[in-house]
């Protein structure tokens, strides 16, 4: 069963490319933003990063999406390689993650201009700090500077 995560910082198009893969592909598509706790969507939406211990339940429950939906496609940031880890131990198969690279200018501007996100753009330089990207080995990752439908195909092209 597909089990993939679409990676990377705020703002880097998670949802956007989430979406358009799970309509091209025919599985549905979970936001890992719609996962976290009542807490800490108000720690972010008060400019406080979360730490680890903020993120592990979370990540369990984007595992427990994985485990419980697949085949499924789930947003998630998975910043660090023991967040992926985690996912994957938690996950009750293979997982393939998706990582959305980007330049932090471009991201931050993306930031800015939507509209109705908890996510402060403030945030997006502890969001880079905390990410350890992932090698060839562990994600595909794919350039966000392409735009959606030619993101979305290179994407497709990778996991073929």
């Amino acid at each position: 069963m597909k089990r993939l995560v679409i990676m990377g910082v705020s703002g880097c198009g998670k949802s956007s490319v989430g979406e358009a893969l799970s309509a091209r592909l025919g599985i549905p598509y979970f936001d890992g933003d719609d996962l976290h706790s009542p807490e800490a969507v108000a720690k972010m939406r008060d400019g406080v990063p979360l730490t680890d211990d903020d993120r592990w339940p979370w990540l369990d429950r984007v595992a427990g999406v994985l485990r419980d939906r697949a085949p499924v496609i789930v947003g998630c940031s998975a910043l660090k390689r023991a967040y992926r880890d985690r996912i994957r131990a938690g996950a009750g198969g293979p997982v393939t993650f998706v990582h959305l690279a980007g330049d932090r200018e471009v991201i931050a501007a993306r930031m800015a201009a939507r509209t109705g996100h908890y996510m402060p753009t403030s945030l997006l330089d502890s969001q880079f700090a905390a990410l350890e990207p992932p090698g060839p080995e562990e994600a595909t990752t794919v350039d966000i500077a392409l735009d959606l439908p030619d993101l979305v195909e290179r994407v497709l092209t990778r996991l073929d």
